[in-house]
């Protein structure tokens, strides 16, 4: 099972439920990170809200920042999967 195959999230039930959730957390990261943006944007028309603004798109480039994080482990998650459905199997047919 080679990393980063998307294939591997329709193997069964519960990859597609596991990819599925991974899929809507990544979702919420990305919405977090635009309303970060977003809000930080409106904050900069006002200069008392500056610093206010400037922690807005901190946190936004955090959570921008995250979203490789979550892929990439859940794409380790869903490799190792596999791996141990593949052992069970082999173990069963002995």
């Amino acid at each position: 099972m080679a990393l980063f195959d998307r294939d591997r999230r329709d193997d069964n039930a519960r990859t597609r439920r596991f990819y599925a959730a991974w899929e809507l957390i990544y979702t919420f990261v990305d919405f977090g990170a635009a309303i970060a943006f977003l809000v930080g944007s409106v904050l900069f028309l006002y200069e008392s809200l500056h610093t206010s603004a400037t922690w807005c798109f901190i946190v936004g480039s955090v959570l921008f920042a995250f979203k490789p994080t979550i892929r990439t482990w859940r794409d380790i998650r869903l490799a190792s999967m596999g791996d141990v459905e593949d052992l069970e199997k082999k173990e069963e047919m002995n």
